[in-house]
């Protein structure tokens, strides 16, 4: 299961999540630091990524064109890098579950 890091996050977490999600990238390494809501859906789409992010655009996309890809929304207000990893390792079992099931569900709130 892989993440696709919105720019609204940092590159660093890449590095630190590759145990807990293998083959995650961040949208600058795969696409551009400007690249928009569209283009990221588009590419997290044909890759089979789940976007992890902090932006809500992405709960209004997922509303009006369903899944895939999932969405994790992170609503947990301006954090530390550290503070987001330790959040994903909390979560990783409920972040998992969430992408591994059949739920017509696209988004994960985690506060």
């Amino acid at each position: 299961m892989k993440l696709l890091i919105d720019n609204n996050l940092s590159f660093k977490l890449v590095e630190r999540i590759q145990i807990l999600f293998p083959g995650s990238m961040h949208v600058r390494d795969v696409l551009t630091t400007q690249a928009d809501d569209i283009t990221i859906w588009d590419y997290a789409k044909t890759n089979s990524f789940t976007i992890l992010t902090k932006d809500n655009d992405f709960d209004e996309r997922s509303q009006l064109q369903g899944c895939p890809p999932r969405i994790i929304h992170l609503v947990c207000g301006n954090k530390t890098t550290l503070d987001i990893l330790n959040l994903l390792i909390d979560r990783q079992k409920d972040i998992l579950s969430f992408v591994e099931s059949d739920s017509v569900n696209c988004i994960l709130k985690i506060s």
